[in-house]
Formats: C-alpha cells, structure tokens, sequence
C-alpha cells in the first residue's frame, strides 16, 4: 500500500484463517512472516517463529471459527512467544472474536468474553483490531486499545450493485434486538423497515435464571417480614411470530451481525414468504455456519446469504450455491497500515453510526 513503511511490519497467523493472512500481507506488499502452528500428538500447541521479531511491530492475524478453543490458545501462544521475544507492539487481528456473544451473565455462569479479554491483555497483545462485536460495549472489558472496524460500508455496496431493484426493497430485522442495526440499513439506504416480533422458543435471555429462584423457607426469620411479601417474578410469554410492517411484493433483506445457527433466519424467512415477499435476502458480517446450516439454508425461501470472509467458509459455500462472499481484507490492511504510521482510525468509521 501507498506510503507505508513496511520494513518494521511482520504479519504471522495461525490455523485459523491463512488466506485471509495472506491476502492482508499482499495487499500491503509484504511478505507473510514465517510462523508455523501445529499440534503434538496429546493436542498440545507448538508455535515456532522463524524471523526475528526483536523491536518490530507484530500483527498476528487470527480469526475465531467453529475450532474457538485451539484457535484462541493459537493466538495466546503466538503473542507470548512475540512479547518473550522482545517485540516493540503485539497487535491481534481477530476479524471475529470468539465467545463475543457470552458477553452477559446467565444463571450461574459468567462473561466469558471479559475471562477472553484478560487472557488476551496477559498473554502481551498491545492492541486489538476486531470487526462488528457482537456488543460493542465489549471493548471496555479491555485494557488496550480496541478497533471495532464496521463491515457494513461493504454490505451495502453490495445491496446497491448486486441487488436488481434495490429500491423495492424493505430491510427486516429477525427480532428486536437487530431493530436499531435494521434502522440504520433503512436510513442510509433510504427504505422501509419491518420488524419480526414474537419466537418460536425461548431466547437465552428467557430462559428460566436461579437468581428468580425464591429463598428456602427457614423457621428463623432472619429479616422483617413485610405485610405486602416479595412479589413474584411476572413470567414473560412471548407471541407468535408476526411481522410488524408491509412487506407483499418487496424485497426483504435480513441484516444480522452473525449467522451461525440458521434456524431463526429460516423461520423468519418462511414467515415473510407467507406474507408476500417475493425475494429474500441475508446479510452478515460473520459467516460461522455451524452443523448442517448449508442444508438448511439451501432448502429454504432464502434467495441469498452474503457475509464477509472473516470466518473461511469455503467448505459451506461448496453445500450450498446461495452463500456469497464479501472480501475485506483491504479494510484489515488499511488498519494496519494506518495503526502503524500512527494515523487517524476515524477515516475508517466516517459515516457510521452508533446503531451499526
């Protein structure tokens, strides 16, 4: 790239995602740093760096995909074996961040992104270059910098130069929760928006919480009994799905940030075909696939999937004609080429909004 010094640079990267690597070192004209990741017969990870790293900014480029485990101890190792090697600046390039999506608590559990993020802190990484978190308030479990790049200048160059009659088109957002990512699709793009309300199970979030759980009776009164008693938790019943907006003889597009477990996104996409839209889309920035997603989508009314190659998914694509790939490995290399001569990052949010 354009007026970057690159003798200070070296990228390395793990099992998780070589192409990706390789196309960011490409892009940047530098070559891929010899790194080499592999398994020992009991699964322990071995990591052997060839090129000296001494005083030299190291971005390891390491994706989340259905392998989380082994691709988040690939990184831990990578970067520790950078810091005890005497490296100026360990940045981590995770185009997806595993277990983003455990970012609150549940029953009795906990927020595994936050344990994620301090391992990551320990093990040397300086900073973190990521895209679309699934809460951006993740950033804060954090102690280095974060950049939350948005894949959504790429969604919707595609929807405006790959969609025949974009215009009749109306952006649906599968639940609530997407409303507001749904919103700023429909604003920038200037069209309608429709909103599934309702599920056809229960969502994590109401699922039944011990914390609701009422105390053991106990003979001791260990408080002040109040004349009212504590009142009961209100149980939450949801509807069944229905859509919230005009969608007969429109395009619908389903933004999301994930697709991994396909089932919402069919049940919905059966729900709007019942309702009269002629042409159904999906479009995702992380693309996981999980199980037998391929199948799945290829027997339902989805017309198309389209996610990035954050997440390889070139095995899924081979089951499955429908899914479509957005690269944005110019995105990555211009990050890094611009945390590297210490550049401004706010050329690469302008435009977007908080919503995204």
């Amino acid at each position: 790239m354009d007026n970057t010094s690159t003798s200070d640079i070296v990228i390395i990267n793990g099992n998780s995602h070589p192409d990706l690597a390789n196309m960011v070192a490409e892009r940047m004209g530098i070559k891929n740093g010899g790194c080499s990741v592999f398994h020992k017969s009991n699964r322990e990870t071995i990591v052997e760096i060839s090129d000296s790293v001494r005083g030299k900014d190291i971005y390891i480029i390491q994706t989340g995909t259905k392998d989380a485990n082994n691709n988040i101890m690939e990184l831990l190792i990578m970067a520790y074996a950078c810091k005890t090697s005497s490296a100026r600046s360990i940045v981590g390039v995770i185009p997806y961040l595993p277990y983003s999506k455990q970012c609150k608590m549940r029953k009795r559990g906990c927020i595994v992104s936050k344990l994620l993020a301090k391992m990551m802190c320990t093990s040397g990484l300086t900073h973190i270059i990521t895209m679309d978190l699934h809460q951006k308030e993740i950033q804060g479990f954090f102690d280095i910098p974060v950049d939350n790049l948005r894949a959504s200048p790429f969604l919707l160059q595609y929807i405006q130069e790959s969609i025949p009659d974009y215009r009749n088109s109306v952006i649906v957002a599968r639940n609530p929760g997407v409303a507001k990512k749904a919103n700023s699709y429909a604003e920038r793009l200037r069209l309608g928006l429709a909103v599934i309300h309702g599920e056809q199970k229960e969502t994590d979030a109401d699922e039944v919480d011990g914390r609701y759980s009422p105390p053991p009776t106990s003979a001791r009164q260990r408080t002040t009994s109040v004349s009212v008693g504590v009142p009961e938790h209100i149980v939450k019943v949801k509807p069944p799905l229905t859509i919230v907006g005009d969608v007969s003889g429109r395009i619908a597009i389903m933004v999301d940030d994930l697709i991994d477990d396909v089932q919402a996104f069919v049940a919905a996409a059966e729900m709007l075909k019942e309702n009269g839209a002629c042409k159904i889309y999906v479009l995702a920035t992380h693309g996981l696939l999980s199980s037998d997603a391929p199948r799945q989508l290829d027997e339902s009314p989805i017309d198309e999937i389209v996610v990035t190659n954050t997440i390889p998914h070139e095995i899924q694509k081979l089951q499955c004609h429908k899914i479509k790939t957005i690269d944005i490995s110019i995105l990555i290399a211009e990050a890094i080429r611009r945390i590297h001569n210490k550049e401004s990052m706010s050329y690469l949010f302008r435009n977007v909004t908080l919503e995204d």
